[in-house]
């Protein structure tokens, strides 16, 4: 089956089961000033789990867009190591919105997966919160004991973040070992021993103080990521095997002239550019745009980070860009923005690329000066200082993380405690002048209207009226 297949039956699947087929939510949850980025498909029900919203109707399904790259979900320093961590990615997912509870969810979860996908029943590890009785229970109508496994808050107990609806879980984990021996890797991040779909039982909400205080009415809440399920039911050993993620390798292979499949190094190069692509054009798609600061510095600093593992494969010109259309032939269905927006998306990498790579080559070349200077030192514990470390920030646009990823190349690490020292004085500054820079401006009278045009063009004429 093809992924878009795959995606099609588990929303025809749902839609048997009286669920409202919903549109995605954007990746950009614009509005909600406490999460950067559309991290799972519940937020879009956040404020119907809280008792502050309402749907006109009880049951849904989708296929949401998210972002997890900061924060408590950070998988960034995993994407294209290891076979299934994404910045960006697939949530399939379905909601009770005060209708069923365990019983039908888990019911559904089993028929959908053994019935209609015929996965194989003995390779199926179920993980529940070690209190939870009810849904052991329940699990037991359908797998033997032995593969039910209870497990702590920090497995089974769901939070979106640090406030907010949540509850205690149930995972379901595919094992693809060869001679089915995985029980013993289930939540140890085994490359084939994967979580496949987590069943949330919305039941509390965490307040700011960290108390939990019971909700109102009992909610379902689950994700399935579509690229892991795609991975199983096409028999794959890699999430990037996938056709998924082949076009956009295969792509990346014809622009650098390599062969997918021949070296390691360069193949986590174009897995990575493969992953980033995606989070950076749907974050624009949806309304943002890279920045100096917040979730346009997020966008930012993946986007760079591309295009140092771009450079790796020898390519030093503007090439992110080019891959936009990847995307729009593969979405375009289902995610209608990123042909909407396709010439946008592609001026805005283009530009940010252009810009980017014209401090790039200096600042790597900085970036060599520091680290052969500490290899000259032979008491050298191999760590670039927090002010090297700020220096390329503030001066060459390097992001923490990119020079901290040049560095484990070459085995060093960095000085993270005195970069952020430096940080935080910096931001001081800033804070300090820009209440100085207000105030004088409030005195002045400005009498003018501003008209946005950048959903249209990325430059025009504009007056400055204070400086």
């Amino acid at each position: 089956m093809t992924s878009k297949q795959i995606r099609q039956e588990f929303l025809d699947f749902f839609k048997s089961k009286e669920h409202q087929i919903v549109q995605s939510a954007p990746v950009i949850p614009h509005g909600d000033k406490a999460l950067m980025f559309t991290n799972a498909g519940m937020n879009q029900f956040a404020d119907v789990f809280l008792g502050a919203g309402s749907r006109d109707y009880k049951r849904a399904a989708d296929t949401q867009k998210c972002v997890r790259v900061s924060g408590k979900h950070n998988d960034l320093e995993e994407v294209g190591v290891d076979t299934y961590h994404h910045t960006f990615f697939e949530m399939l997912g379905n909601w009770s919105l005060g209708d069923y509870y365990k019983k039908e969810a888990i019911a559904w979860a089993w028929e959908l997966l053994t019935d209609v996908w015929k996965l194989d029943k003995d390779r199926l590890f179920i993980t529940v919160f070690e209190t939870d009785d009810e849904a052991c229970e329940l699990w037991a109508k359908h797998v033997p004991l032995d593969q039910i496994i209870r497990c702590g808050a920090k497995d089974n107990f769901w939070e979106m973040g640090p406030v907010g609806p949540c509850g205690p879980c149930s995972e379901i984990h595919y094992d693809g070992t060869s001679n089915k021996s995985g029980k013993s890797l289930v939540n140890e991040d085994h490359p084939d021993v994967i979580e496949i779909w987590n069943l949330v039982f919305i039941q509390s909400n965490r307040k700011a103080d960290g108390s939990l205080e019971d909700l109102r009415a009992k909610h379902i809440d689950t994700g399935m990521g579509l690229e892991r399920i795609v991975r199983v039911l096409q028999n794959k050993s890699s999430n990037y095997d996938t056709d998924i993620f082949m076009p956009l390798i295969n792509k990346i292979a014809e622009l650098s002239e390599k062969t997918y499949g021949e070296n390691e190094a360069d193949d986590i190069a174009m897995r990575v550019i493969s992953d980033h692509v995606r989070m950076v054009a749907f974050s624009i798609a949806d309304g943002a745009l890279p920045s100096g600061d917040g979730r346009g510095y997020v966008i930012r600093r993946v986007l760079r980070r591309g295009l140092r593992f771009a450079r790796n494969l020898g390519l030093k010109d503007p090439v992110i860009y080019k891959l936009v259309g990847v995307l729009k032939n593969q979405f375009s269905d289902i995610f209608p923005e990123i042909e909407k927006q396709y010439g946008i998306v592609c001026k805005i990498i283009k530009g940010e690329e252009e810009s980017f790579l014209k401090t790039l080559e200096i600042g790597l070349e900085r970036l060599d000066v520091i680290i052969s200077k500490a290899l000259a030192n032979s008491d050298t514990n191999k760590i670039i200082s927090g002010t090297d470390a700020f220096l390329l920030y503030d001066s060459f646009g390097f992001p923490l993380d990119l020079t901290a990823l040049i560095g484990r190349e070459r085995g060093f690490s960095v000085d993270e405690t005195k970069f952020n020292e430096l940080m935080k004085e910096q931001k001081d500054r800033s804070r300090a002048a820009s209440k100085v820079t207000h105030s004088e401006a409030s005195e002045s009278k400005f009498d003018f209207v501003t008209e946005f045009t950048g959903y249209d063009e990325l430059e025009t004429e504009s007056e400055i009226l204070f400086a």
